[in-house]
């Protein structure tokens, strides 16, 4: 945490160094100590220390001073830090007017001149004053603020990105939230330029998109290499495990990921039945550990950056990315899993973002807290969010079309949710058609055993449903099964078009697309488990065959 600042303005330069030396023995190992002889001087510079995000604790100035006078100084003074203690140094012909500001500025003391020995005259008094302060004062969040609308899809793609790559932030909703208000008037911006981002350099950025956020972080989103032994597309647990083994088996590897690391699984607030982890782990926390190990074995790590599209020649993959650049490699692991499935009912398009929300359960569980929550989907991912919702909401219902979850969920789930209060499972039911006035409000749900519809007062909508392979980018004559997942290995061959573009004489790997040296693993893949453990033992079997594509070929 930042030290809050004893902040001192004298016109006089001997007295201000006096009074300087004076506090920064008796407090600098508890405050900053700042002085100036120029009290516009350090009036302007009270808007950039409150941009970033410092704190000053006491005012200490001289009263006469031909610039402005310190009363003056410290009524200016206080619209920027209100909560900081006031005190005025003059000689003893002007305390009537420290007298008068006592009620005019709420000066909290005044001194006179000389304060010698500062051990009777000066220190008691500043003791006492930061005591009272310290009782009082509680630190502003030291990092990333995020000021924005509850209910604003470009808000929350922001929180989704932050959240997803673990970058810690402070969410500020304009709405509800004075410290967003003070903080846009102190950087001289209005409601129409959110949501508004804040570093803690004192810099910010209006409606800014994950990748300009990412470059200011120094995540840069361009490659450092010419060539790489292996490219991973797609950040979830197949190409974690990938990326893991293919840099520590030497391998010059890259992972990109459009999003976040984690994947599906990265927005899972609790895997209860993952090997190895008996208290269970949470999908973030899972894709911090990989990411970090994969780092430690020098793998690059490219995010947010989006693959559209992979072009083959001779033996080497040239990887497009979304920016018009590209990377070269010698193979390629493609690992992009799948997404949820979209919701058509009526009315829905116009809520993502603004109370309907496609996972992202532990990126705005909080903003409902007390509300009443919808989540549609059986399996495990929607049974952890409402499990998670739960310590929130007033109310959880999970709907679902079947009489019950035991088809679709794991029994621990089950059994953690039904002996949660708030969680209320709608059986025989679906959502079709949502309504709201710039936000979600209401639901409209239709029972299949009733034969009945009602209306329901609903302030968020969480969707868990399908897996869609994100593939649609996934072009070069690459075989995919009437669901859009890739084909791999034997089950190739049930395909025609997989004569006319496979030339090898060998057959292909068992993780290996029709299109030699592409790989392909995880859920995105045909026939694949969709568990989390199967998922990273097939990113760790790729890279095997890697190695194996890469000794045939002899690039």
């Amino acid at each position: 945490m930042k030290k809050p600042i004893l902040f001192a303005i004298d016109d006089d330069s001997q007295v201000l160094r006096a009074i300087s030396r004076d506090l920064r023995q008796r407090y600098r190992s508890e405050y900053r100590i700042l002085s100036t002889d120029s009290p516009k001087e350090a009036l302007e510079s009270l808007p950039e220390l409150k941009s970033k995000g410092e704190t000053v604790a006491l005012f200490l100035t001289d009263q006469r001073m031909p610039e402005i006078i310190g009363v003056d100084f410290l009524e200016q003074a206080k619209t920027h830090f209100p909560e900081a203690k006031r005190v005025l140094l003059t000689a003893y012909s002007d305390t009537d007017a420290a007298i008068k500001a006592i009620n005019e500025v709420q000066l909290d003391y005044y001194l006179l001149k000389p304060w010698d020995p500062p051990e009777e005259k000066l220190y008691p008094v500043l003791d006492d004053l930061l005591d009272d302060w310290q009782a009082n004062f509680k630190p502003d969040f030291q990092g990333i603020k995020l000021v924005g609308y509850q209910y604003s899809p470009k808000s929350h793609e922001i929180k989704d990105f932050l959240s997803g790559n673990l970058i810690p932030y402070r969410w500020m909703d304009i709405e509800q939230s004075e410290k967003a208000t003070e903080l846009l008037e102190t950087n001289g911006l209005n409601s129409g330029q959110l949501p508004a981002i804040f570093f803690e350099d004192g810099s910010h950025m209006c409606e800014p998109s994950p990748i300009e956020i990412a470059k200011k972080l120094g995540r840069s989103p361009n490659p450092d290499a010419e060539i790489y032994d292996v490219v991973i597309i797609g950040a979830g647990p197949a190409g974690l495990a990938a990326a893991v083994y293919g840099g520590s088996e030497g391998l010059k590897t890259l992972l990109i990921e459009k999003r976040a690391p984690g994947g599906q699984a990265g927005t899972s607030s609790r895997i209860e039945n993952y090997l190895g982890f008996p208290n269970g782990l949470s999908g973030s926390d899972l894709a911090r550990r990989a990411i970090t190990q994969a780092t430690r074995f020098g793998v690059e790590f490219l995010s947010p950056q989006e693959v559209v599209g992979i072009e083959s020649q001779d033996q080497y993959k040239t990887i497009h990315l979304s920016d018009g650049s590209s990377v070269n490699a010698k193979a390629v692991v493609i690992t992009t899993g799948v997404n949820y499935r979209k919701l058509e009912s009526k009315g829905l398009s116009d809520f993502t973002g603004a109370g309907v929300y496609y996972g992202a359960a532990m990126t705005e569980a909080h903003a409902f807290k007390g509300k009443q929550v919808y989540i549609v989907g059986g399996g495990n991912s929607a049974g952890q969010a409402a499990m998670y919702l739960s310590t929130f909401a007033e109310k959880v219902h999970i709907v679902i079309r079947r009489e019950s979850l035991v088809s679709s969920m794991s029994s621990y789930l089950i059994d953690q949710i039904n002996k949660t209060e708030n969680i209320e499972l709608v059986p025989f039911t679906e959502v079709v058609e949502a309504n709201g006035n710039g936000q979600l409000q209401t639901l409209v749900l239709s029972n299949s055993e009733r034969e009945s519809t009602e209306t329901v007062y609903a302030d968020g909508l969480f969707i868990f449903i399908g897996a869609r392979p994100y593939t649609d980018w996934v072009k070069n004559q690459i075989i995919k099964n009437e669901k859009g997942f890739i084909e791999t290995g034997k089950e190739l061959n049930k395909y025609d078009d997989f004569a006319k573009v496979w030339k090898l004489e060998r057959t292909p790997y068992l993780l290996e697309t029709c299109a030699p040296g592409i790989f392909a693993a995880g859920d995105v893949r045909a026939g694949a488990m969709n568990r989390v453990a199967s998922a990273v033992g097939e990113g760790a079997m790729s890279i095997k065959y890697v190695h194996e594509y890469l000794a045939d070929s002899g690039v």
